[in-house]
């Protein structure tokens, strides 16, 4: 090759500039207490390893199922809707990125709330989609008015919301499919964990889709799953921006397994959140604000042994944490999400770990 060029120079100029998403911290070595990225500190039901056993041992020289259309019949049944209404991704982060490439460009705009999930922007920068940022204030009251000003194609809006944990009612998403012209994708990426859902809005606006993972509650961030429900229109779209083959054999052996085992989810689930909600009251029971999670992390803003707190304080905890082999996650690019640190919800010794570890915090402060 005779070029003065460096490779990286053929790549696509916004491809150049663009700044990936960055995952939260992933050790490599043992002894860790990993609660930064949401993942269940509880297995999946065991009724998917027996699954996946005979899907390694039946038929993997074979493609998987393009349509992925037995785990399909089973989602639409889960949800009382038909087949047409669901598609089936490679994680939610797969059908939020389609969804991007199906209804942006350069001309179709997007539009996100913020603070919310940080894969959005990143998706519409590999797009090259220009954006609205429809910023909360503190009180995460949904921003109707700039809502309706958007000009956006398509509204990404999480509810329960990440990082906040905050839950929208359907009385407001109803709202929000009124007022925004375009597609409204409502991200229930924690919705298992939430008092209510929004799927029963599909039947009332064209525009909704509804977005889930089995990432959460199914404890199967691994096999990277998730899917969409909506109109039969929007999914069909999806179905022709898609890989031929997104989701391989054994992710859909695992997923078919796990949403039929639906004693297990439900056990597991009202496990977190009774610890949620115990930790919850625990950090309020020191001063600290925490918002109401219907999720399954808090959202809590420390305090230091002065009654202090900002952007320093949980900084420092986030160290000290760290420091003692504990993983939270702290978002200090964001003057509402500054103060404040994220904790998945773990298991029981899990967050004694964590709330012995904040007390020796707060006596060396």
């Amino acid at each position: 090759m005779s070029t003065n060029k460096s490779v990286f120079e053929y790549a696509n100029t916004h491809v150049q500039a663009l700044k990936g998403y960055t995952p939260g911290f992933q050790p490599k070595e043992d002894g860790w207490i990993k609660l930064n990225t949401n993942e269940s500190p509880y297995p999946p039901s065991p009724t998917v390893n027996a699954a996946l056993t005979r899907a390694i041992s039946d038929s993997l020289r074979l493609y998987p199922d393009p349509l992925s259309l037995e785990l399909r019949r089973e989602v639409a049944k889960l949800h009382g809707l038909g087949e047409v209404n669901v598609f089936i991704g490679n994680g939610s982060d797969d059908v939020l990125n389609l969804l991007v490439r199906a209804f942006t460009d350069s001309d179709r705009r997007a539009s996100f709330t913020m603070p919310s999930y940080s894969l959005y922007p990143v998706l519409c920068a590999i797009q090259n989609t220009s954006t609205d940022i429809l910023p909360f204030e503190r009180d995460m009251a949904l921003p109707f008015d700039t809502i309706q000003a958007s000009e956006a194609r398509i509204l990404f809006l999480t509810s329960p919301n990440a990082p906040t944990g905050v839950a929208f009612t359907n009385d407001e998403l109803a709202r929000v499919l009124e007022l925004f012209d375009g597609i409204v994708v409502i991200d229930e990426a924690y919705a298992d964990f939430a008092e209510t859902n929004a799927v029963e809005l599909l039947a009332r606006y064209e525009n909704a889709v509804v977005t889930r993972t089995f990432s959460k509650s199914y404890a199967l961030a691994g096999i990277r799953l998730g899917y969409a429900l909506a109109n039969s229109e929007v999914i069909d779209i999806l179905d022709r921006v898609k890989d031929s083959y997104n989701v391989n054999r054994l992710t859909q052996a695992a997923g078919l397994a796990a949403i039929q085992d639906r004693n297990y989810l439900q056990a597991i689930v009202k496990k977190i959140k009774y610890t949620r909600d115990f930790y919850a009251q625990e950090f309020e029971s020191m001063g600290w604000f925490v918002y109401p999670s219907q999720a399954n992390f808090l959202f809590v803003e420390p305090k230091n042994a002065a009654g202090e707190s900002g952007p320093g304080i949980a900084e420092s905890l986030f160290e000290f944490l760290k420091e003692n082999k504990i993983l939270v996650r702290y978002f200090p690019g964001h003057a509402l999400t500054a103060s404040f640190l994220r904790i998945s919800v773990g298991d029981d010794d899990q967050m004694l770990s964590v709330s012995e570890t904040i007390k020796q915090w707060l006596n060396k402060e």
